[in-house]
């Protein structure tokens, strides 16, 4: 009979199955035979997929290639409808403190513009405190138990405030990481940041990266809010935007 595939040198092996989209990879060829599988579950064959794919990371020694595949070609930011274009879609438990969460076109009353120019608008609370929440069902957006559980990719949380010109204000973040029965297995509360009258304006990042939590996060829960310390009338208390939730390669 004529030599199969089997008889290739390992080295074009690969090549053939690099060629290959990644889920196949894992469902089905791994599953073809011992040579198919240990190649699978190898690191050669996914640096190669990542050099393709011009997929770098910093650490080149680490151990599990295919996870940072997946965990590349997958990374987004979580939260939905980040900067207001949706009105409140998308944001759960909302408490409306005042007169309550308004959308505004950036940079508004007194404000200053964004640092990027792809945010176009901002969320903006009252004189009494107004909070907002989301929370990610990581399985859902593909994030498999395993990986959840054994490799504990870091989770980056980042958001942006910024008070106006001519009125101080409150903020605050509450990031929980929650188990299936909505335990939470770590949390981080940022202090009460107090934007004093007469400040600039400016828009400031505060993040939070979560690493070495442990098994069973299958749900991350971002909140965050504030309000005006003047108590006037209307949508003088802290503005948020371009709030995300990422799970890093």
């Amino acid at each position: 009979p004529a030599p199969g595939m089997e008889s290739l040198p390992e080295a074009v092996l690969i090549r053939i199955l690099a060629s290959v989209p990644a889920v196949e990879l894992v469902l089905v060829c791994r599953l073809v035979c011992c040579q198919w599988k240990n190649l699978v579950d190898g690191a050669a064959l996914w640096i190669l997929k990542c050099q393709q794919e011009g997929l770098t990371r910093a650490d080149s020694d680490a151990e599990n290639w295919q996870n940072f595949y997946f965990l590349s070609k997958k990374r987004k930011n979580l939260i939905k409808n980040p900067c207001g274009e949706e009105d409140l879609e998308h944001w759960g438990e909302v408490e409306n403190g005042g007169d309550g969460w308004k959308i505004e076109e950036l940079p508004g009353d007194f404000g200053k513009e964004f640092p990027s120019e792809e945010v176009h608008k901002y969320f903006v609370t009252s004189y009494e405190w107004c909070r907002k929440a989301q929370v990610i069902d990581l399985r859902a957006e593909g994030y498999w138990e395993e990986l959840m559980d054994t490799t504990q990719p870091k989770i980056m949380v980042r958001d942006w405030y910024a008070g106006r010109r001519d009125a101080g204000c409150l903020y605050e973040l509450c990031v929980k990481l929650l188990s299936e029965n909505e335990d939470v297995l770590a949390e981080y509360k940022s202090e009460t940041v107090t934007i004093p009258e007469d400040n600039d304006a400016s828009w400031t990042e505060i993040s939070h990266t979560f690493s070495s939590y442990g098994p069973g996060v299958r749900f991350v829960r971002f909140e965050h809010g504030g309000q005006d310390t003047l108590f006037w009338k209307g949508w003088y208390g802290v503005r948020v935007t371009n709030s995300s939730v990422t799970v890093e390669p």
